[in-house]
């Protein structure tokens, strides 16, 4: 069996993790600060999964191509480009919103979580949209050829 369920498995995670960010921001506007903070944690250990089976993945697997050309690539790149570049900020942006609350700064948690909370929830949905694109509508030949062959090379290399 290869990796390639790693990938699901990965949008699936973030979609959770969506899913999770709105719940919380729902509570605390309705003011259930103690269901805020379960959701947030759970937000916060779903997302830290996915970091590390994104790493493994595609240590285990390498780059990963785009089949689509033309405007859906362009498009594709834009979504791409845009999601890494807010991804770095994700893990330090939500570190820091959970220091302030542990320190009960929550003044300034509250000014931290209005530019967080869009970030974080940004790349969780565009990570589930590059997910479908690379995957299911546009996939690249060359990325089945691929998995293909070192499925094959793992198999021998196992005998």
């Amino acid at each position: 069996m290869g990796y390639e369920w790693l990938a699901t498995f990965n949008a699936i995670l973030n979609g959770i993790a969506a899913v999770l960010l709105v719940v919380g921001w729902v509570l605390i506007a309705r003011g259930n600060w103690k269901a805020h903070r379960a959701v947030m944690i759970a937000a916060f250990s779903v997302s830290t999964v996915f970091l590390i089976s994104y790493l493994a993945y595609h240590y285990l697997v390498g780059h990963v191509s785009f089949g689509g050309q033309g405007l859906i690539r362009v498009v594709y790149l834009c979504i791409l480009v845009s999601h890494i570049i807010l991804a770095v900020a994700v893990p330090v942006l939500a570190v820091a919103m959970f220091v302030l609350a542990f320190r009960g700064r929550w003044h300034r948690h509250r000014q931290l979580g209005k530019v967080t909370l869009p970030i974080w929830l940004y790349v969780s949905v565009t990570g589930v949209i590059i997910y479908f694109m690379v995957y299911i509508f546009f996939p690249s030949r060359k990325n089945h050829a691929e998995t293909v062959l070192n499925q094959k090379c793992t198999c021998c290399s196992l005998a």
